[in-house]
C-alpha cells in the first residue's frame, strides 16, 4: 500500500481495520498513521492523548513532517482563493483576506485577534502586549510573574525560535519536564554541597501554623554559596511530642551529614529546649541557635506596644486609611509625592509599621502642601468628610510628628540589624557587633531622657539575653578580624570565654588542640600572614571568611574553625513564604500521584526563587521590604471596629505569634485556587 510508505510507520504497529499501536508506549490508536503522528508530535490537538514516551528526536521529526504538509495545504488555499478572486473581481474587499483558522479558546471568543474595522499589526509591539496580558488575566496569574527573569527569557527564547512555535502540552509540562528541572535543580544543590566540606552548613527548620492548627516545618540548608530548600513535612499529629521531633531533625541531619553541619536554626514555636538538648547530646560538634530575625522582629513588637508609640502608629494609620480608600485622593496625594507610595510592606507586621512611619516622615511637607492646596479644600468628594477633619489635625500636630521621628530614631537601629541578618548571607560574625551598635544609638538618643532609655534598652536586653545570644555569636566577632583589630571595640573581654567553649566543642580532643594556644596568640597579635599589608587591608572589605581562607595559614586549625563559624548564616528570613503552596503539599485530599507532582513543583519553585534572590541581589534592594504594598494591611483597610492585633486576627488564632505578611494580591482578589493547576 502506497501509504505504508510513509516514514512514521516505522513507529507504529498496524493492526486490524484503522488501528494501530504506538511503538513507545503501546497505546492503540483509532485513525491510523494521521492519528499516531499527532500522538507521536505531543501537540495538543485533535483530541489525541500525546506519548509519554515517545524520545525528543522522534517528535522533533513528526513535528516537522506535520509542518511541511500545513505549509502545502496553506499553499494550495491561498492558490484557490486567488483563483476564486480572479473569477470575482467586483467581490474583492478587506474582508475577504484569508484569516487563518486556530483553535479556538474563551479569550479569542471574548476577544477576537483580528478586527475587520482594524486590521491587527501582527508584529506590532502593543498587539504582543496586549496578548501577554490576556494571558495573565485568563490565568489569574500575579502581576509580579512580570519580574522574574524566567519571564523575559522565555519570551525571548519564543521570539528567537519564530512563528509557528508550539508550546509544550500540559502532559508534556507535568512529566518530562517537571522531572528535567528536578533534575538539573538537584545538580544545582549536588554542586554546592562540595563546599560543605571547608564552610560547613546550617540547618533551617522554618515553622507555621495554619488557621486548621497543622504544624508545617521547611527545612533548609544553607552555605556561602546560596541557600536550598530541602523538604516540607506536615508534624501536625507530633509537633508537642519531643521524641518525634527529635527523630525528625535525626533524619535531615543524616540528609546533610553530621559532620557537615555546624548550627541549627529554629525558631521558638518549637519545644526549643527539648529539641536543643537533644541535639547537643548526641551530636558534638552541632550548634543550635535561635532565629536572629525572629528576636529582632520581637524587640520592634515590644517598642510598637508602649504607649505613646502604639499611639503615634494609630494616628499615622489613621491618615493612611483615609488617602488609601478613595480613589482621587489617592491620585491627589501620588501628585503631591511624586508618584511616591506613603507607606511601605514589610516582612512583618512591626517592620511594616515602623517603615511606614519612616516613609510618612520623609513626605511630612509634602502633605501639609496637599492638605493646605486649593485641589484638596475645593473638591467636597474628600474635604467635607468627616475623616478629613481628623487627618488635617494630625497632619499639623507637631506633637504627633516629634513622636513619629522619635519612632523612626529608635527603630531604624534594629531595622538595619535586621537587613544585615535576612537575606540569607553569613552575618554569624557582625550580629554580636550589630546589636551593640544599635543599642548604643539608643543610649545615644536619649541621653537627656533615662527614664525612656531605660525602657527600650529593657526590651532589647531581654530578648538579646533570653533568646537571641549565642556561644556562636560571641565566637564569631572574635574571630572577625575587623571586630578583633578594631581598637574601638569594648567587648572582646567579655566574650573571650564564650569563644573558647566554643573551641572545646569544635575541637574535642587533645590531639586536635594541639598548638591552638599558639596559633590564637598569633591571630590576636597579628603574626606572620596576618600581618601582611593585603590582609590588613582586607580586614573591614573581605568577608571574614573569606579573609580567614585567604590569610590564615599561620594558624590552620583555628584558620579551619573560623571558615566554619563565619560562614553560617543566623536568620531563617530568606524570602517571602507562600504557605497556602505547602498547605495544599499536605492536603489529606490529593491523591498520591497529586501530592508527589505538587512536591516536586514546590521543590523547583522555591529554589529557583532562592537562586534569583542570591542572583539579582544589589545594593538597592531591601531585604525587609516588598516591593508592591499589601492592600490589605491595618495600613489600608478599613475596619468598623479596629483593633490592634488586626493584622494577625486574619490568619487565626493558632499563628504562634508567626505574623509574616503572606496574604498576596491574587489570594486576595481570586481566593484560594488550586496552585499549579492541581
Amino acid at each position: 500500500m502506497v501509504r505504508e510508505k510513509d516514514v512514521c510507520w516505522e513507529y507504529a504497529e498496524k493492526l486490524d481495520g484503522n488501528k494501530v499501536r504506538c511503538k513507545f508506549c503501546l497505546r492503540v490508536l483509532n485513525g491510523g498513521i494521521s492519528r499516531l503522528k499527532h500522538h507521536l508530535s505531543r501537540l495538543p490537538s485533535k483530541g489525541v492523548n500525546p506519548c509519554s514516551k515517545v524520545r525528543d528526536d522522534v517528535t522533533d521529526r513528526v513535528r516537522a513532517i506535520l509542518s511541511s504538509k500545513e505549509e502545502i495545504k496553506e499553499t494550495s488555499s491561498v492558490k484557490k482563493q486567488k483563483i476564486a478572486e480572479a473569477r470575482s473581481p467586483g467581490n474583492i474587499s478587506t474582508c475577504s483576506k484569508i484569516i487563518p483558522l486556530e483553535a479556538s479558546s474563551p479569550v479569542a471568543k471574548v476577544f477576537p485577534a483580528t478586527s475587520p474595522i482594524a486590521p491587527p499589526s501582527l508584529n506590532s509591539q502593543e498587539n504582543v502586549e496586549r496578548s501577554i496580558a490576556l494571558f495573565f488575566f485568563e490565568n489569574k496569574l500575579d502581576f509580579s510573574v512580570a519580574r522574574s527573569s524566567s519571564y523575559q527569557a522565555m519570551i525571548d527564547a519564543v521570539g528567537k525560535f519564530g512563528p509557528g512555535f508550539t508550546g509544550p502540552s500540559v502532559e508534556t509540562l507535568k512529566t518530562m519536564w517537571l522531572e528535567r528541572i528536578k533534575s538539573e535543580v538537584c545538580l544545582q544543590s549536588k554542586d554546592t554541597e562540595k563546599e560543605w566540606a571547608t564552610t560547613g552548613c546550617t540547618i533551617i527548620a522554618d515553622t507555621w501554623t495554619d488557621n486548621k492548627s497543622r504544624a508545617l516545618i521547611n527545612f533548609l540548608v544553607s552555605s556561602p554559596s546560596r541557600t536550598f530548600f530541602h523538604k516540607s513535612v506536615d508534624a501536625s499529629s507530633y509537633f508537642k511530642n519531643t521524641k518525634c521531633l527529635a527523630d525528625l531533625f535525626d533524619s535531615v541531619i543524616q540528609d546533610f551529614g553530621p559532620e557537615n553541619v555546624v548550627q541549627i536554626i529554629m525558631d521558638s514555636s518549637f519545644n526549643y529546649t527539648g529539641i536543643s538538648n537533644h541535639i547537643l547530646q548526641n551530636y558534638g560538634t552541632i550548634f543550635v541557635s535561635p532565629c536572629a530575625s525572629q528576636c529582632l522582629n520581637l524587640i520592634l513588637e515590644e517598642f510598637s506596644k508602649v504607649d505613646w508609640v502604639n499611639r503615634c502608629i494609630l494616628q499615622a494609620q489613621t491618615l493612611s486609611k483615609f488617602l488609601y480608600n478613595n480613589a482621587s485622593m489617592l491620585d491627589l496625594m501620588k501628585k503631591f509625592t511624586g508618584e511616591q507610595e506613603l507607606i511601605r510592606t514589610g516582612i512583618t507586621k512591626s517592620v511594616s509599621s515602623f517603615l511606614s512611619l519612616q516613609s510618612m516622615l520623609k513626605q511630612r511637607s509634602r502633605l501639609k502642601h496637599m492638605f493646605n492646596s486649593p485641589e484638596y479644600s475645593t473638591n467636597s468628594s474628600y474635604a467635607n468628610k468627616p475623616q478629613s477633619i481628623s487627618c488635617i489635625a494630625i497632619v499639623e500636630d507637631n506633637d504627633f510628628w516629634r513622636a513619629v521621628d522619635e519612632c523612626v530614631a529608635i527603630s531604624e537601629p534594629f531595622l538595619k540589624v535586621l537587613r544585615e541578618v535576612s537575606g540569607g548571607k553569613p552575618a554569624v560574625g557582625s550580629i554580636y557587633e550589630l546589636m551593640t551598635r544599635a543599642k548604643e544609638s539608643i543610649r545615644t538618643y536619649y541621653i537627656m531622657d533615662e527614664g525612656k532609655c531605660k525602657t527600650f534598652l529593657d526590651i532589647v536586653d531581654r530578648k538579646w539575653r533570653d533568646q537571641l545570644h549565642s556561644p556562636l555569636h560571641s565566637a564569631g566577632a572574635f574571630l572577625n578580624p575587623s571586630i578583633q583589630y578594631n581598637q574601638e571595640i569594648k567587648f572582646l573581654g567579655s566574650i573571650k570565654e564564650d569563644f573558647f567553649k566554643v573551641l572545646e566543642k569544635l575541637l574535642p580532643t587533645p590531639e586536635l588542640r594541639r598548638d591552638i594556644t599558639n596559633q590564637i596568640f598569633t591571630f590576636t597579635r597579628a603574626k606572620g600572614m596576618f600581618a601582611c599589608n593585603l590582609a590588613m587591608e582586607a580586614r573591614d572589605t573581605v568577608s571574614p571568611g573569606l579573609w580567614w581562607e585567604q590569610f590564615g595559614d599561620s594558624a590552620p586549625v583555628l584558620q579551619r574553625v573560623a571558615i566554619r563559624i563565619l560562614s553560617q548564616v543566623c536568620s531563617t528570613f530568606t524570602f517571602e513564604r507562600h504557605w497556602s503552596t505547602f498547605q495544599q503539599i499536605h492536603s489529606e485530599k490529593r491523591n498520591k500521584i497529586d501530592k508527589e507532582i505538587l512536591n516536586d513543583l514546590v521543590y523547583i519553585n522555591y529554589n529557583l526563587r532562592l537562586a534569583r534572590q542570591m542572583r539579582t541581589k544589589s545594593v538597592e534592594a531591601d531585604p525587609i521590604q516588598f516591593d508592591d504594598i499589601d492592600m490589605t494591611s491595618e495600613w489600608v483597610e478599613e475596619s468598623e471596629n479596629p483593633s490592634p492585633t488586626q493584622w494577625l486576627d486574619r490568619f487565626g488564632s493558632a499563628l504562634d505569634g508567626g505574623d509574616l505578611n503572606t496574604r498576596q494580591f491574587n489570594a486576595a482578589i481570586f481566593g484560594n485556587d488550586h496552585i499549579f493547576g492541581l
